[in-house]
């Protein structure tokens, strides 16, 4: 499965420029970082989630509301097995997320780069600052989609489903991040599409959460505790590059 090349500006709805004055300070400062979750972050992959979790749940006859898989958004999805009652309750929840992985193969929909997410890297790489990606996949599809982002998996810190005892929304995979750069959690930047994953930056101490609406509105984003929301990452890209 590939991915298909982000959209031009004017495909992709939402004002180009919006994002915080203070999340570029704040990257211009001693011990400034990024932390960035990966799906519905770097890569709009949610439709291909959905898939796969739709298809796995018709092929064990679960009639199971879309409202229900939204729930697994942004998580571990052995995690939200465990903790949510359905039609799996008693089931082993790791052999039910196998079910789903083994899904995304047969999956029809195509992930989508999200607008700024190479450029973001790119301007990491060339002016220095450190980044690592947080996510709650595992390792060999964040490798995956790193690589097609023009990065070398093996040289961009990860923090992966594969290596958590605990997933967001617990504060453990971004305090993770802070600890695989070196650097104070104060003085990061975590960029994140949902809920869980604002909840773990923010109980991490992470300093600045930029909400991204590719999954949810603006509000739903500020209610879980984003400083600030933007519809892309172009400018935080823009920012990234201005450090020089």
């Amino acid at each position: 499965m590939g991915l298909t090349p982000a959209p031009s500006p004017a495909d992709h709805p939402g004002p180009p420029d919006a994002g915080p004055p203070d999340v570029g300070r704040l990257l211009t400062r001693p011990g400034a970082g990024l932390l960035l979750d990966l799906d519905g972050t770097l890569v709009d992959s949610e439709p291909v989630h959905r898939e796969a979790f739709r298809a796995y749940f018709a092929q064990r006859d679960w009639p199971v509301d879309d409202d229900v898989v939204a729930q697994f958004a942004g998580r571990r999805a052995h995690e939200v097995f465990a903790a949510l009652d359905g039609p799996w309750r008693g089931e082993d929840p790791h052999r039910l997320t196998a079910g789903v992985v083994a899904a995304l193969g047969t999956a029809t929909a195509e992930p989508v780069l999200v607008p700024g997410a190479a450029q973001l890297l790119a301007a990491c790489t060339r002016t220095g600052l450190a980044v690592a990606v947080v996510t709650s996949a595992h390792r060999r599809w964040a490798a995956d989609v790193v690589r097609r982002l023009g990065v070398d998996p093996d040289a961009l810190p990860m923090v992966t489903a594969d290596e958590c005892r605990h997933g967001k929304p617990d504060p453990e995979p971004y305090r993770r991040g802070a600890q695989r750069l070196g650097l104070d959690p104060a003085g990061l930047v975590a960029a994140e599409d949902t809920p869980a994953g604002i909840a773990s930056a923010r109980a991490a101490g992470v300093g600045r959460v930029l909400g991204l609406t590719t999954t949810l509105a603006a509000d739903r984003l500020r209610d879980a505790g984003a400083h600030v929301t933007a519809p892309d990452l172009r400018a935080l890209a823009r920012a990234v590059t201005a450090r020089g």
